[in-house]
């Protein structure tokens, strides 16, 4: 019996619906109506004897996962043309601009996921400074630290965080402890303009400037390293922390935490989300972070 290739538009609207999971999102991307995308989905099924879909939140049966792998790889073979090279001619660029600490502590340990997820989409990345707001012209997407008050683009909230006092364990024990919020008067506090201190004193009624005296660092992750080195305390985000937390050279001072009056913004330009592998990255990323 001669097997049957089932019709792309069921395969374009299976990988849709299998990386949006929501059967609006996937209408809207593919331009048709959500029976439509139903119809396709059971056509599908039903070619191929098997379903794909186990929960009403559109997550894959093991047979679903297996079959996605192959549908990804055959419509990345449709895209590459006659001459091009398979070996990465032919994938989805996408280039991002990150700030440099959530790239070591959020989105490093989770890339294999999106590579897992996405092999036809090769990711370029580049560190943006928070500060000075620095920002590469060439990126597609760009994540930004600040209040999400951006007039030149598009964005939404990524990740909001807590903030706490964390030390080196041996700074700790030689000026601690810390069990008032006075015991920081003597303390060597250390800055950065991206988490000024005011944060902390207003939510514990201090009426103290911000200081102006001692290090200062215009990123976090250098913020905890010198933390971590015993230079004094910082005032830092738990999220952000978390891998210095995680192996033991920071410690929490105290269980208290101020909510950051700061978040990690995704940004991009007006019509960037119309292109397939910007939306597949920033679903994904919401997820991931979530």
């Amino acid at each position: 019996m001669t097997s049957r290739i089932p019709p792309i538009q069921c395969l374009l609207t299976f990988e849709a619906l299998a990386r949006l999971r929501s059967v609006t999102q996937a209408a809207e991307e593919l331009c048709v109506t959500p029976s439509a995308v139903s119809h396709r989905v059971r056509q599908l099924e039903q070619i191929i004897g098997t379903k794909l879909f186990g929960r009403a939140d559109f997550s894959l049966t093991t047979e679903g996962s297996e079959y996605l792998a192959h549908v990804r790889e055959g419509l990345a073979s449709l895209e590459r043309f006659p001459g091009q090279s398979p070996n990465g001619v032919g994938k989805r660029k996408l280039r991002l601009a990150v700030t440099p600490t959530f790239a070591r502590s959020i989105l490093m340990p989770r890339l294999r996921q999106f590579a897992d997820a996405y092999p036809e989409i090769d990711l370029t990345l580049q560190v943006s400074i928070p500060l000075l707001d620095v920002v590469a012209e060439d990126a597609d997407l760009t994540i930004r630290f600040g209040t999400g008050r951006y007039a030149d683009v598009e964005s939404l909230c990524l990740m909001k965080d807590d903030v706490t006092l964390l030390a080196a364990p041996a700074y700790l024990r030689e000026h601690g402890p810390f069990d008032t919020p006075e015991d920081l008067t003597d303390a060597t506090l250390l800055r950065s303009p991206l988490e000024p201190w005011r944060t902390w004193f207003a939510a514990h009624h201090l009426d103290w400037p911000e200081p102006s005296e001692g290090s200062s660092f215009n990123d976090i992750g250098l913020l905890c390293d010198a933390a971590a080195q015993g230079l004094g305390i910082g005032l830092i985000r738990l999220k952000l922390g978390a891998p210095w937390l995680e192996n033991g050279t920071l410690i929490r001072l105290t269980p208290e935490q101020v909510p950051s009056p700061h978040a990690h913004y995704l940004c991009w330009r007006t019509g960037v989300m119309d292109r397939w592998e910007c939306a597949a990255f920033s679903e994904w990323l919401q997820k991931a972070v979530s």
